[in-house]
């Protein structure tokens, strides 16, 4: 357990026994380790898609863990259009996360306006634990904070489930 009883991340997703779902509704993110990758793709067009490489190593091997353990592991991206350049080099990414397991869907923003959404991106284990992340205005890490509240854990489950069922299949979502 990580400091003030917040799990950390990897030993939240090793605790996850049926489901875990990812909720993200930022158009740009600028964490640390990613500057380097996003940086490249602007310059270049081109993003590492091997799962096996070090750009991956710290999450590819959890995802495949997780699944091999028979959790079903979904994701789900709202996102403005036209989409900025981080979205589509998330995109350009996804192919990895389907690659070892994670179900990806697309949701366009104008679709969500009738969705009560959280206030924060997060992650639901096994519909009893949320995992809210909360970052900067320009897309940087500022904390996070664990939830079992059971009325907050209902209306994470019922916001993600309504995404879900909106959302645009990441193989058949174009950017």
């Amino acid at each position: 357990m990580s400091q003030n009883g917040v799990p950390d991340f990897a030993e939240l997703l090793r605790s996850a026994q049926y489901t875990a779902v990812h909720l993200e509704m930022r158009d740009i993110y600028s964490v640390g380790n990613e500057k380097a990758g996003f940086e490249d793709f602007l310059r270049t067009g081109r993003t590492d898609v091997d799962p096996d490489s070090p750009f991956w190593q710290g999450w590819t091997p959890l995802v495949r863990e997780t699944v091999a353990r028979g959790v079903q592991m979904r994701r789900a991206r709202i996102v403005s259009e036209p989409v900025t350049d981080y979205i589509r080099w998330e995109h350009a990414l996804t192919p990895v996360n389907v690659a070892v397991g994670e179900q990806v869907r697309w949701l366009p923003r104008r679709l969500a306006s009738d969705i009560a959404l959280p206030g924060n991106d997060l992650w639901l284990i096994d519909d009893r634990r949320v995992m809210f992340h909360w970052f900067t205005g320009d897309g940087d890490w500022a904390g996070h904070a664990f939830n079992e509240d059971p009325d907050v854990v209902k209306m994470v489950v019922a916001a993600f489930e309504a995404v879900w069922e909106r959302a645009i299949d990441h193989e058949k979502f174009t950017v």
